[in-house]
């Protein structure tokens, strides 16, 4: 029964205090130790690997980027970016999202130790979720605090027999997480003008996803946008999911669309990947063609064997051009994958498999 162990990186002196002083307030937070810099954050790293990084971005010696990209390369942790740099639709927050982040705090310039400590709950709240998004096992100390249980997509779609459909366009489902902002670009980059209709949830904090959508939408031959409730899938078009909402795949007669709603954390996560996929089992069943790609955590896993085992054609990320090759992973241990792809090739197999 261990607590959340936590390592700080700042290079202020006040605000690696105040959030020692903030997290560790949490009888199921632990500080592990405080570093001034990523140098000496990795001497620390060398001895003993924290369950959830908080990290800066302008310091001194290196860059908070540079270390992200480190870490994730070496040994996937999940980061928390507390910045006064990476402010929402920031290509500062977008880069350090596509590096791995799975979390992001904007500090003000000013008045950051006050603004922290009246963020208090979200912060910890962050950390938390940081946690469960990782791939080692956190249990709660004992009373007075308790996690909730880890909800799956019942908690948004009742699991059910898929709805009978006939044949109608083919539809891809699209989840990724850690590494995936620049997983989905590589993707969507490969995609022809009059690609098949595209789902995607990707892990990222409420206020970035339209962000990332426009950034994607001025450098693909397709058009992206964020999803809204009711917005039709067509060719030649890709919507995200917003963050801090599920979305879930719905058909009128031979259209489909997206539903947009507010529910519960799903697997850790809203949007949920287990949601959109288990929607798309419901209503698409053999029409669906889905992949999963880089990310932590198992989200998604699930969801893919209720796809194949309603007759979608669903495929894997491989291990080597994966950030972290967790979901995945979790995905073909669970028997969900029909194909393992490298990053590359995904694309192509998609486009092909839906004629």
């Amino acid at each position: 029964m261990r607590k959340i162990r936590v390592l700080i990186v700042d290079d202020s002196a006040v605000v690696r205090q105040t959030l020692e002083d903030i997290l560790s307030s949490d009888p199921q937070i632990e500080i592990m130790g405080t570093a001034v810099d990523p140098y000496v954050a990795a001497e620390r790293l060398k001895k003993e690997v924290p369950d959830v990084i908080t990290l800066d971005i302008e310091m001194p010696r290196m860059d908070g980027l540079t270390f992200l990209r480190k870490i994730m390369k070496q040994r996937p942790i999940p980061v928390v970016i507390c910045s006064s740099v990476a402010g929402e639709g920031t290509t500062t927050a977008l880069k350090a999202l596509e590096y791995g982040a799975v979390e992001i705090i904007t500090k003000p310039k000013v008045g950051t130790k006050k603004f922290l400590e009246e963020a208090k709950i979200r912060l910890i709240d962050k950390v938390k979720a940081a946690a469960m998004a990782g791939t080692r096992p956190i249990r709660p100390t004992a009373p007075p605090v308790q996690v909730k249980p880890k909800l799956s997509a019942d908690a948004v779609i009742p699991a059910g027999k898929p709805v009978a459909l006939s044949r109608t366009e083919k539809v891809c489902l699209v989840g990724a997480s850690t590494g995936g902002t620049e997983a989905l670009r590589v993707f969507l980059e490969a995609q022809p003008e009059n690609c098949p209709p595209i789902a995607i949830v990707q892990h990222m904090p409420e206020h970035f996803t339209a962000a990332f959508a426009n950034r994607l939408n001025g450098i693909c031959r397709i058009n992206v946008k964020e999803a809204k409730d009711g917005d039709a899938l067509m060719r030649g078009l890709a919507l995200v999911a917003p963050g801090d909402k599920h979305m879930l795949l719905k058909r009128t007669g031979n259209k489909y669309y997206v539903e947009v709603k507010d529910g519960p954390l799903v697997s850790r996560h809203r949007p949920s990947v287990d949601v959109l996929f288990r929607s798309g089992a419901r209503y698409g069943g053999a029409n669906v063609v889905a992949a999963i790609m880089t990310g932590m955590g198992d989200d998604g896993a699930k969801g893919m064997k209720e796809l194949k085992d309603a007759g979608a054609y669903t495929i894997a990320q491989d291990e080597a051009s994966c950030v972290v090759f967790g979901m995945p992973q979790e995905a073909i241990k669970q028997g969900g994958v029909d194909k393992i792809l490298s990053l590359e090739k995904i694309a192509p197999e998609i486009v092909r498999a839906c004629g």
